[in-house]
């Protein structure tokens, strides 16, 4: 076969998957909608179950709430890195929400959460919600009972498409939009299937271990950022003229923060999964650590002798969102801050080290910010976790947390790398020093943001067009 029939297939082969999936689609038997009614318990003769109607418009928004992260996950990324690369940045963080969501009806929930498979605790079968049978339809998760099931998954999927996206940061200005897209599908079902399937289903391996994991400390931010260390790993830095290049538009930086932000409480509160006094600790546990790092950040750059910067408030409020998420609902409001302060400081030190001490290029620093945020996460519940606030609080807590963050870092971590080297090997992840040279966004995708313009490739050079 020559080179170009293969180059050929492999830019057929992702059409092709989609048409089989669709296509397939065609024959899944419609299922009614949910109705609690008629599912009568045979001895009371009454509902087996009951829906809240506010627990439901609770979820509704908080569902909503977690998709706008996703894009403004985008624009977070995308002022941070080099002129060149703005798009091509923000489209692997927001192309997550079409492959994840294909991926999702068709196998992915069924992954995460579906009967346990082999009785190991580590992942679900895949044939129990296989093209979403038996969820609209089907009884309420057995941890979210006032809810419809479609709701609590589609809830779920939201967390499904922003992990993958929040390892684009690790890997800018220097991979290939394709070899990126085929690791959000690796990833989503060798890693983070697996991670959520063993924290969050009841016969899940660190569920029955005790581990806590309120929102995703990590199944999303200790997977997503050692995922981030293995890819720059694998990629090898950046040219040194890109590596040196500002940030393209600190505006999109702050706007990315405070929908983050916003986007946040649904995040946490809605983990609750209703809209009792548990959602509002997580709400007010998630604002206060936000706040208290943004500032610990800021002023921690300050006492090295830094100006008080943007990007350094709104890098610091991001690490206080990830730090309180595995903790949001098991810590006290006062202990929030103190968690949000100490985790920023961390993870600037943490952040520093890795860019001035060693050659490791991550050019967003994802893996000091989510994974070593997602770690003190995780340990400062074992510490700070309360039963007054949720009884799911257990004694030898922090033994329990350090056990399961030790098994989140090293199965994310081992399985990410071998799918960056399974997938170099295949398809050649780097682009060239050329294209690398040029910017992603023109060699990859035949545009590229620019001060206020669009270059679009028209066959002869790069013409300009106003920006929308």
């Amino acid at each position: 076969m020559s080179k170009e029939t293969k180059t050929k297939l492999k830019s057929v082969l992702p059409f092709l998957l989609l048409v089989v999936i669709a296509v397939s689609a065609i024959f899944a038997v419609p299922e009614a909608a949910f109705d609690p009614a008629s599912v009568i318990d045979p001895v009371t003769k009454v509902p087996k179950y009951t829906y809240n109607s506010g627990d439901i418009s609770w979820m509704l928004v908080s569902t909503a709430f977690v998709f706008l992260m996703t894009p403004a996950l985008a624009f977070f990324y995308g002022g941070m890195v080099g002129r060149k690369n703005v798009l091509s940045t923000m489209i692997k963080s927001t192309v997550a929400a079409g492959i994840v969501s294909v991926l999702w009806i068709a196998v992915q929930f069924s992954l995460c959460f579906g009967q346990d498979w082999g009785g190991l605790g580590f992942i679900g079968n895949p044939k129990t919600f296989f093209m979403f049978k038996g969820v609209m339809s089907g009884e309420p998760w057995s941890l979210a009972a006032t809810i419809p099931l479609p709701l609590f998954s589609f809830f779920q999927l939201m967390f499904a498409i922003i992990t993958p996206g929040l390892v684009v940061g690790a890997v800018a200005e220097r991979i290939r939009f394709s070899s990126y897209s085929l690791f959000i599908v690796l990833f989503a079902v060798l890693v983070y299937a697996p991670l959520a399937h063993m924290a969050w289903h009841p016969e899940g391996l660190m569920f029955k271990w005790g581990v806590l994991d309120f929102a995703g400390g990590t199944v999303v931010h200790i997977s997503a950022g050692c995922a981030a260390l293995a890819g720059a790993l694998v990629l090898k830095p950046r040219k040194t003229s890109l590596a040196v290049s500002g940030p393209a538009n600190i505006p999109y930086v702050l706007i990315g923060t405070g929908l983050l932000w916003f986007g946040w409480f649904g995040f946490n509160a809605g983990s609750a999964v209703g809209s009792g006094s548990l959602a509002v600790y997580a709400f007010a546990t998630t604002n206060t650590a936000a706040a208290a790092a943004g500032l610990s950040w800021m002023f921690f750059d300050v006492i090295r002798g830094k100006k008080p910067s943007v990007l350094g408030f709104c890098i610091g409020a991001v690490v206080g969102l990830v730090a309180i998420t595995p903790a949001a609902g098991f810590v006290g409001v006062p202990q929030s801050l103190f968690i949000g302060t100490l985790a920023a400081m961390v993870s600037n030190i943490v952040a520093e080290f890795l860019k001035h001490k060693t050659g490791y290029d991550d050019p967003l620093d994802v893996f000091a910010c989510h994974g070593v945020g997602g770690m003190m996460g995780m340990v400062l519940t074992g510490v700070f976790g309360s039963k007054t606030v949720n009884s799911l609080v257990l004694d030898g807590q922090f033994l329990i947390q350090l056990k399961g963050m030790a098994l989140a870092v090293s199965y994310s971590f081992v399985v990410s790398f071998l799918i960056f080297k399974f997938i170099n090997f295949i398809l050649p992840m780097r682009v060239t020093a050329e294209e690398e040279e040029e910017g992603l966004d023109a060699s990859q995708h035949n545009e590229n943001y620019v001060q206020g313009t669009l270059l679009v490739k028209n066959g002869v050079g790069l013409e300009e067009k106003p920006a929308y």
